[in-house]
């Protein structure tokens, strides 16, 4: 079945100006670059869109500056659905909506408080939907302020009603991502792995397609590996493994360091963030950064891109 959604996105990054603005030139630069390089769609206002340090109108105006800087190219997705509030909730998910991107993205941590159990997440999703009508709906599971896996109960019911389009994956486990395959069964629900090192095997098994952090330093190899992954097994792996260990990078001093290799690779921006102090980004980390680089450029040379 083809999907409305499928292959590799990125999860935007919010560049700031030195005086803690959203720089949209550099939105609009870093969406130009996201497209150059490959990618399928972007999913902006997100976690590594700091999006929980964003104000709602900045949120809803990087939506609206990725989405005309795209002008129809690839599809946005966004989420910016963080508030504790249910109703404040659906009036941020509306509002996000309004800006016509091509789903709007639910936070399961946001559906059910840590202590409360999936059945006030159904309850909370379904009223969401009641009251959103005709909204296209993705589910994120952020980690963020804590990790809320959904069963593969609840993305069965979601598959079997078509009432969800994807879901962005952070179980980074194998033998959880098959349960999901199984659930979605033939429908339009896309599976979208945000972990490196069991995006290979999990492309292998059925997922649709990649939604990580690591899309801001080389979306372009990852989107070698999920076109290429069937035809070359051996240099897939490869690719993978390479793929895996710079992944290391995330725990580092993400997202600042996102923002520096970028200001290295052609797309002009400061290293400010709001969830972090930029100087984490130290003298160990900038050489790890331009090693990186480097590796990539390598890498780049043997695929041919």
């Amino acid at each position: 079945m083809h999907k409305q959604f499928y292959g590799c996105w990125p999860t935007m990054i919010t560049p700031f100006t030195d005086d803690n603005r959203i720089d949209f030139k550099a939105v609009r630069a870093l969406t130009e670059w996201y497209i150059t390089k490959g990618c399928d769609g972007i999913f902006v206002v997100c976690q590594s869109s700091e999006m929980f340090f964003l104000s709602e109108e900045e949120k809803l105006d990087i939506a609206r500056s990725v989405k005309d800087a795209a002008d129809g190219r690839v599809k946005i997705i966004a989420s910016g659905h963080t508030s504790d509030d249910k109703a404040k909730q659906i009036e941020e998910l509306g509002r996000m909506a309004g800006i016509g991107v091509d789903a709007v993205v639910l936070v399961s941590n946001r559906l059910a408080k840590q202590d409360e159990g999936e059945d006030v997440l159904r309850h909370n999703y379904h009223d969401i939907q009641r009251q959103l009508s005709g909204v296209a709906f993705g589910m994120y599971e952020c980690p963020y302020p804590y990790l809320r896996l959904v069963s593969p109960d609840f993305l069965k019911d979601c598959a079997e009603k078509k009432n969800l389009l994807f879901l962005k994956d952070v179980s980074c486990a194998l033998d959880i991502q098959k349960e999901r395959i199984a659930a979605a069964g033939n429908t339009e629900l896309a599976l979208f792995n945000a972990n490196t090192a069991t995006l290979l095997d999990s492309l292998i098994a059925g997922y649709d397609g990649y939604n990580g952090v690591m899309a801001n330093f080389h979306i372009d190899i990852y989107k070698w590996l999920y076109v290429h992954f069937r035809e070359q097994p051996e240099l897939a792996r490869e690719v993978s493994d390479f793929l895996t260990v710079a992944a290391v990078s995330e725990a580092r001093a993400y997202p600042v360091n996102a923002k520096y290799h970028c200001s290295l690779t052609g797309i002009p921006m400061g290293i400010l963030t709001r969830s972090k102090d930029k100087n984490i980004l130290n003298e160990n980390a900038r050489l790890e950064i331009e090693s990186l680089i480097r590796m990539e450029n390598k890498l780049r040379q043997k695929l041919g891109l």
